[in-house]
């Protein structure tokens, strides 16, 4: 075996590697995106009223932002948007965002809520949407 025969081989195991963990992470996504959607179903019955949300700065400060929703996390760096999207609320805010206000953009939303943070505080999505539900 040649050495661009082996190394032609190495890459395409990682494709495929890199492809299935994207269909995992897809498939993921969507579970979550379903719980979402049920508890937006039920919310306005159902929930506690959502608030304003804010973007913390990892350097300090805070910004608003347009939206509204639920908290996720306690040290509230996640949240569910009234409008479905699953927001991380930390960013590098300037001084402009933090006097004028910050929109972050939707992500993906995980099965299991802070994953992979630094913080060790995790969460399964449908115990996080549990949390807001009115007892």
């Amino acid at each position: 075996m040649s050495d661009a025969s082996w190394a032609e081989g190495r890459r395409e195991a990682a494709l495929e590697l890199e492809r299935r963990l994207n269909e995992r992470k897809a498939a993921e996504s969507a579970r979550a995106q379903a719980m979402i959607d049920a508890f937006l179903a039920t919310a306005a019955n159902e929930a506690v009223a959502p608030e304003p949300l804010a973007v913390q700065g990892y350097r300090g400060g805070r910004a608003r932002t347009t939206l509204t929703g639920w908290y996720l996390k306690k040290d509230r760096s996640v949240a569910l948007g009234t409008d479905g999207g699953f927001y991380v609320l930390r960013a590098d805010l300037s001084l402009r965002e933090r006097l004028r206000g910050y929109t972050p953009l939707p992500v993906p939303p995980p099965l299991i809520v802070g994953e992979g943070g630094g913080d060790g505080e995790t969460i399964d999505m449908s115990a996080a949407l549990e949390r807001h539900r009115r007892r």
